[in-house]
């Protein structure tokens, strides 16, 4: 069996009487992921405890199967961060900056040039290669943030709101080349608030909630699942709480409530509810899980 991608064992973060991270304890198998959850849910303070530059306040973790105390600098020759802006010399050129960033790696000299000409090609970049930071856009700044994470080759790499500032022109350019790296074997853990570019990029899903862990699964897992939207005439309250009551996720809009069921046939399920309230329905058709939906069903709040 793989070594997981990360493992957590009670992980917990304080700043004074401050709790961002509380007790996280579970498997994160090799695989292109998502860390999700709204601002002040922990995310960022969870990635920096995964690259050495916290320390736990108790508990554990590994990455790669490296602890992230104990064996730091070993960790790190292995993974990438791209943080969520910033950082970037104004007055450098992007291909003196990545090759003295893959020379900081330990790649020779001959080679560090030939590997900072690859990545900014990849991401394409190739042609402002000597132009200097200063002179770039948003979108420029970021996609030379990704290429300086990769640019030792990693087998995982850490990308903290890489979407944040971008155009939808930009956000698609990120995206596609996040996707990439899964072919160039990098992995990739991606924070975001924003779940429909979580969606489109990973397959495994860690949902954070007030510094704790509240789903740790597959995308499939999470969004599949049979889901039906009935809009109730009347009573809605009611006919709300008997299809939780009976184990049913109800994501509610008004009087329309979208049912998944994990076990069983929900439109059997909201049939029988209705007849035994008495209530009538206005709409009753077949409804797509998403991870919002996902999300907001166990708990979570999204800005």
């Amino acid at each position: 069996m793989a070594t997981p991608l990360i493992e957590l064992d009670g992980l917990t973060q304080a700043y004074g009487s401050l709790v961002a991270l509380n007790g996280l304890t579970g498997i994160i198998p090799r695989a292109s992921v998502g860390l999700v959850g709204a601002n002040g849910a922990g995310k960022s303070t969870l990635i920096k405890v995964l690259l050495g530059i916290l320390k736990p306040s108790a508990g554990t973790a590994s990455v790669l199967g490296l602890s992230v105390t104990d064996a730091t600098i070993a960790m790190r020759e292995r993974v990438g961060y791209m943080p969520e802006r910033g950082g970037l010399p104004p007055d450098q050129t992007a291909a003196d900056f990545m090759i003295y960033a893959a020379e900081l790696a330990g790649i020779p000299p001959r080679a560090a040039r030939q590997r900072a000409s690859d990545v900014l090609t990849l991401v394409g970049l190739h042609e402002e290669r000597f132009r200097h930071f200063g002179d770039f856009s948003t979108g420029m700044l970021q996609r030379a943030l990704l290429a300086q994470a990769i640019v030792h080759d990693p087998d995982l790499v850490l990308l903290d709101e890489p979407l944040a500032g971008l155009d939808p022109e930009g956000r698609d350019q990120m995206l596609r080349l996040i996707g990439r790296l899964r072919g160039f074997g990098i992995y990739t853990l991606v924070s975001s608030h924003v779940l429909k570019d979580i969606e489109s990029t990973c397959d495994w899903i860690v949902m954070l909630e007030a510094g704790r862990i509240i789903r740790n699964g597959t995308l499939e897992s999470l969004t599949s699942g049979d889901t039906v939207g009935v809009e109730v005439l009347d009573d809605v309250e009611t006919v709300d709480a008997l299809l939780r009551d009976r184990g049913a996720t109800v994501r509610r809009r008004g009087h329309l409530l979208e049912v998944t069921t994990r076990d069983g046939d929900p439109y059997d399920l909201i049939n029988r509810v209705l007849a035994e309230t008495g209530g009538g329905l206005r709409l009753l058709k077949p409804s797509v899980r998403t991870l919002e939906d996902a999300y907001l069903g166990e708990g979570g709040t999204v800005p």
